[in-house]
């Protein structure tokens, strides 16, 4: 009976549909790394033996179920059954970008999309404009450029592993490939702090795995010496000694330096010794004062700088000896000795610079004349002292001659003699002093 077979064949086709009502492919978008390998995989969690097939941007058949359609030898089938059909493309490249298709074949035929991205991987980077050497205060320019990423690579700048941010940057597309040529300009004076700086260029991209590549550049830059002395001795005395060292830096690295006094050579080269940068005086005296000049030359010009030396007294000076008469010829000394000294201490903040020459710390005056003032007050008290000493201790005598007795010839006129010899003895007093 015809109406029972088509009864039957309608029913069919209703429960086909309803069962493809839960049927439905799903996928999802892949990013791999040009020369790379990606992998499609297209799955359906409810499937009557309903087919699948893969298919790329130009809407060509990769693969129907189990079955290659596309000869392509980059393409291999990893998986294939009624619930999933998964493939892979090897060694990616940029023209293998786009959006592929699953595409299972129901009534009506159901897809997914799955969009395919292929990262291009920037060159390594290079470094030019660079000449060796620079002179200080040139102006540079540095120019790090990479080419073939995809998308535009990230440049940054290192010196020293300090990131400099002031620098221009700059990309351009390649229609044909659709990379892009990205490059970043370092610009600067060169300074004498920069030789043997290290200059690096680091490119930055999602397709490195977090591992950039970098360019570095050492700096050679040539400089005018930089002079400075040094002196051994702060406080220079005369018989002492000192030793004056010229320290030179420059690049190229100066030639023997020049050591003058005032204008002219060193007065003395018995006592001046110049041994390579280093001056040595001996035995200082007055004569040594002055200004010393040490010179130091390279290729690329020349510098000096200058030392004054001032040679001070030694202080060690003896006042006289003062005596003091008394009763019991006592007598007292008084020595007043003026040392002067240099000491260094653990709470000293203040060095004397022989080179400083105004606001040079002298003798104390002051002291001196106080202890002068106390001299003569002592002085002056002994010889006060002295003075009576002599008025009291005065003496009178009366000489043999006054007395008359040895011419006498006889006792009355002898008695007679004595007293009138008495009356005159007043004449004949001596002071002894």
């Amino acid at each position: 009976m015809w109406w029972v077979r088509e009864y039957q064949i309608s029913h069919t086709i209703i429960r086909l549909q309803q069962g493809s009502q839960g049927q439905f492919p799903l996928t999802q978008n892949v990013t791999v790394v040009e020369g790379g390998t990606a992998n499609l995989t297209c799955r359906v969690d409810q499937n009557d033996n309903t087919s699948l097939q893969w298919s790329n941007p130009a809407q060509q058949t990769l693969y129907f179920d189990d079955k290659k359609a596309l000869r392509d030898n980059r393409i291999e089938l990893v998986r294939a059954s009624w619930h999933e059909l998964s493939i892979s493309v090897s060694d990616v490249s940029l023209s293998d970008e786009g959006q592929y298709t699953c595409s299972l074949f129901t009534m009506p035929v159901k897809t997914s999309k799955a969009f395919l991205t292929v990262l291009g991987v920037p060159e390594k980077p290079q470094i030019t404009g660079f000449t060796s050497p620079v002179m200080e205060g040139e102006r540079m320019q540095l120019t790090c450029k990479t080419s073939g990423s995809k998308p535009a690579a990230d440049i940054r700048w290192f010196k020293n592993d300090k990131e400099v941010k002031d620098v221009k940057y700059l990309k351009e597309e390649d229609a044909v490939r659709k990379t892009f040529t990205v490059s970043s300009t370092l610009d600067f004076l060169a300074d004498r702090s920069d030789d043997g700086a290290v200059v690096s260029c680091r490119v930055d991209h999602e397709s490195l795995n977090s591992t950039p590549q970098i360019a570095m550049q050492v700096l050679e830059i040539h400089y005018t010496p930089l002079v400075k002395i040094i002196s051994s001795n702060s406080w220079p005395e005369e018989g002492q000694s000192i030793i004056l060292t010229c320290e030179s830096k420059g690049k190229p690295l100066p030639e023997p330096v020049l050591w003058t006094k005032d204008g002219g050579e060193l007065p003395d080269p018995e006592r001046m010794v110049v041994n390579g940068r280093v001056l040595s005086i001996s035995f200082l005296n007055k004569t040594d004062n002055g200004t010393y000049r040490c010179e130091a030359k390279n290729p690329i010009g020349r510098n000096s700088t200058e030392y004054v030396l001032i040679v001070h007294d030694v202080f060690n000076t003896l006042l006289p000896t003062t005596v003091i008469p008394s009763l019991t010829t006592a007598t007292v000394t008084t020595n007043v000795a003026l040392t002067a000294s240099t000491t260094t201490s653990a709470t000293a903040t203040s060095i004397r610079d022989p080179n400083a020459l105004a606001g040079q710390t002298g003798p104390d005056h002051a002291l001196i004349g106080g202890i002068v003032a106390v001299v003569v007050f002592v002085t002056l008290c002994s010889i006060i002292l002295l003075g009576r000493y002599l008025a009291r201790h005065k003496g009178t005598y009366l000489t043999n001659e006054a007395k008359g007795a040895e011419d006498a010839p006889d006792a009355d006129t002898a008695i007679i003699n004595a007293e009138g010899s008495q009356v005159n003895a007043e004449e004949k007093k001596e002071y002894f002093i």
